[in-house]
């Protein structure tokens, strides 16, 4: 699924999704540079992200895998 990982001026991460109008925070994440990891949104949501330089600027859209949640 396409997603939209921002941060905002406080440094906290989120992520959209535009096919469910759907913003959340990131509660947890496997690597700490972010990329080719899971991510944990706070409504429980657990998404696999793509290989990514760790440079790589955000905002940024990118196709995500869900592995679980409702």
């Amino acid at each position: 699924m396409k997603i939209m990982i921002r941060k905002d001026a406080e440094g906290i991460l989120s992520v959209y999704v535009p096919k469910k109008d759907l913003e959340e925070p990131v509660v947890s994440q496997e690597n700490p540079g972010l990329w080719g990891g899971m991510v944990t949104l706070a409504n429980g949501w657990e998404l696999a992200l793509p290989e990514m330089p760790p440079e790589t600027t955000l905002p940024i859209t990118v196709d995500a895998r869900r592995i679980s949640g409702d």
